[in-house]
C-alpha cells in the first residue's frame, strides 16, 4: 500500500477475500420478499429457476462474511483491483474549501464503471452450475456491458435488454456488449411477449429498466439452462459490490483519515451500497459518526418522493415483491441521460437504511449534475458518468458549505463510472440544449395493506 501524494493505491495483494453482508449487524431482519401469488413470504425454492443456487443462498444470508472464491478473486486481479482512491485537490483548490475531499475511481476497469464486481461473481456462479445463458436488463449500459465481459470470461452466452432510451443515446455501449459477444435488444422489444404487447401499444415507449428486467426475466424462464442476472437492488448483489468500500476503509487508513461524509448515486442502489455498506456496519455498532448521503434524479426521485412499502421490482409484475421506497412499478420514467437512475423502486437494504434515518438522500435536476460534472471534468481531468455527477454536485454544494462555515469535513464519494460514451449528453449541456424533466404521475402501489 501507498499513497504518491494524490492517489492512494493497495497492492493486489490487498484486495478483499471476503465479501461484507450487512444483514448480518442491521436492528432487525428486512423484511422478507413476498410470492406474488400468495402474498406470503416467498420460498427460496421458487427462485432456482431464475437465478443460480449459490446465489439465492447468498440473498437470504445472514452470515457477516462470505469468502470470495478463488476465481473471483483472480477475476478481480484481472480487472484490475483495487481501484484507486484519489485526493481531488485540484477541485478543492478551485472551490476555495477548507474540506478534504477523496474519490474512489471505479472507471478504470475495461467495462468502465462498478458493475463488473457483481458481474463476474453471478457469471462464476452461473458458470459453475453449468448454466449456459444469461439474460438481464442494463439502464445507461454499464450493467450490461460488464456482464457481457463477464460472461465472455467465464466462457457462458449473455442476452442484453437495453432501456430504449439509453439504447439510442448510447450506441456505444451496444457496440461494446456485441464485441464481447452478448446480444443486445432495445426494449420494448420484439424478443418477448410482453416486450411485443407494450411495442404494440406504444411504439415509442422509451423503455425503464422495470420493463427491461420483465422481458429478461421472461426470457430467462421461458429457455432451457437460462438464468436471470441483476445488475443492482438484491442483497447478493450489493455484497458483492462491497470490495470497494472495504478498499477504501484501508486506503483511508494510509492517510489517517476518517469520513464525515460518505456519498454516492443511486439508482438501484448497488454502487452506492457497496462503497458505503462497510462503513455503515460500523456507523450501526457505534464506532463511526459519519453522515450517508445518497443523490438521485428529482425526475426519477424514488427515494425522496417514494413510498416504503411492498411492490414489484419490475413493471410486467414477473418479480417477487420487495419492500422498498418506490413511486410504483408502473411509473413512467423521463428519458434522462443518467439511464442508470431510471428506476422505480430502490434497493430493500437502501430503502430500509433510508426509511430509518441512517441515511439521507437529495435529488437534483440534469443541468445542475452536468454542471457539477464540468467542474469536475476540468479540475480533476475526469469526465464522469451522467450518475456519477448527481453525488459530485452534492460534493460541490456540501464542500462550499464547508467554505461558509470555516468547517475541514473530510469528504468522500464513489465516482462510479466513466462518461466517455455519454458525451452526446455533454454535447447538449455543453450547447444550452439538455432538458429537464418533471416527476409526475406517481403511481404508488398498495398491494399489501398495513405495511
Amino acid at each position: 500500500m501507498k499513497s504518491s501524494g494524490r492517489a492512494i493505491f493497495l497492492s493486489q495483494d490487498e484486495i478483499p477475500t471476503k465479501w461484507y453482508n450487512i444483514q448480518a449487524d442491521l436492528p432487525e431482519p428486512l423484511p422478507p420478499p413476498l410470492d406474488p401469488e400468495t402474498l406470503k413470504p416467498v420460498n427460496p425454492e421458487k427462485l432456482l429457476r431464475v437465478f443460480a443456487k449459490e446465489l439465492v443462498l447468498q440473498e437470504v444470508s445472514n452470515e457477516r462474511y462470505i469468502s470470495i472464491p478463488e476465481e473471483v478473486y483472480e477475476a478481480y486481479r484481472w480487472l484490475p483491483r483495487p481501484t484507486p482512491l484519489f485526493r481531488a485537490k485540484k477541485l478543492e483548490e478551485y472551490l476555495k474549501t477548507p474540506a478534504r475531499i477523496y474519490y474512489k475511481w471505479e472507471g478504470v476497469n475495461p467495462a468502465g464503471s462498478h458493475k463488473p464486481n457483481t458481474a463476474l461473481a453471478q457469471a462464476y456462479y452461473n458458470a459453475k452450475q453449468g448454466i449456459e445463458n444469461l439474460t438481464t436488463e442494463t439502464g445507461a449500459g454499464q450493467w450490461g456491458s460488464a456482464l457481457a465481459m463477464a460472461a465472455a470470461y467465464f466462457g457462458i452466452h449473455a442476452r442484453v435488454y437495453m432501456v430504449s432510451a439509453s439504447y439510442n443515446q448510447k450506441p456505444g455501449r451496444r457496440v461494446m456488449m456485441e464485441t464481447w459477444g452478448a446480444k443486445c435488444f432495445s426494449s420494448p422489444s420484439d424478443q418477448t411477449n410482453y416486450g411485443r404487447e407494450l411495442r404494440k401499444k406504444d411504439p415509442s415507449n422509451p423503455g425503464s429498466l422495470g420493463i427491461a428486467i420483465s422481458e429478461a426475466v421472461e426470457d430467462a424462464v421461458t429457455h432451457e439452462n437460462t438464468r436471470y442476472s441483476l445488475g443492482s437492488v438484491l442483497n447478493h448483489v450489493l455484497m458483492h459490490q462491497t470490495v470497494i468500500g472495504q478498499e477504501v476503509e484501508k486506503q483511508l487508513e494510509i492517510v489517517d483519515e476518517v469520513p464525515d461524509v460518505l456519498v454516492g448515486n443511486i439508482g438501484g442502489g448497488s454502487n452506492f451500497g457497496g462503497f458505503s455498506l462497510p462503513f455503515m456496519g460500523k456507523k450501526l455498532k457505534g464506532k463511526l459518526d459519519a453522515r450517508f448521503v445518497a443523490c438521485e434524479s428529482s425526475a426519477v426521485p424514488h427515494t425522496t418522493k417514494g413510498k416504503y412499502t411492498y411492490d414489484y421490482g419490475d413493471t410486467g409484475h414477473l418479480t417477487p415483491l420487495l419492500k422498498m421506497l418506490t413511486l410504483g412499478s408502473d411509473y413512467r420514467n423521463p428519458p434522462i441521460h443518467a439511464g442508470g437512475l431510471r428506476y422505480h423502486g430502490m434497493a430493500p437494504i437502501i430503502s430500509y437504511l433510508i426509511h430509518k434515518g441512517y441515511m439521507e438522500s437529495h435529488s437534483y435536476t440534469q443541468t445542475a449534475i452536468f454542471e457539477a460534472a464540468t467542474i469536475f471534468a476540468r479540475t480533476e481531468g475526469i469526465i464522469p458518468a451522467p450518475e456519477s455527477a448527481h453525488e459530485i454536485r452534492f460534493v460541490i454544494d456540501e464542500a462550499l458549505e464547508c467554505r461558509k462555515n470555516n468547517t475541514p469535513e473530510v469528504i468522500v464519494f464513489n465516482n462510479s463510472g466513466h462518461g466517455l460514451l455519454d458525451l452526446s449528453a455533454y454535447e447538449l449541456y455543453n450547447s444550452g440544449k439538455l432538458e429537464d424533466f418533471e416527476a409526475t404521475n406517481f403511481s404508488y402501489p398498495s398491494i399489501v395493506q398495513g405495511d
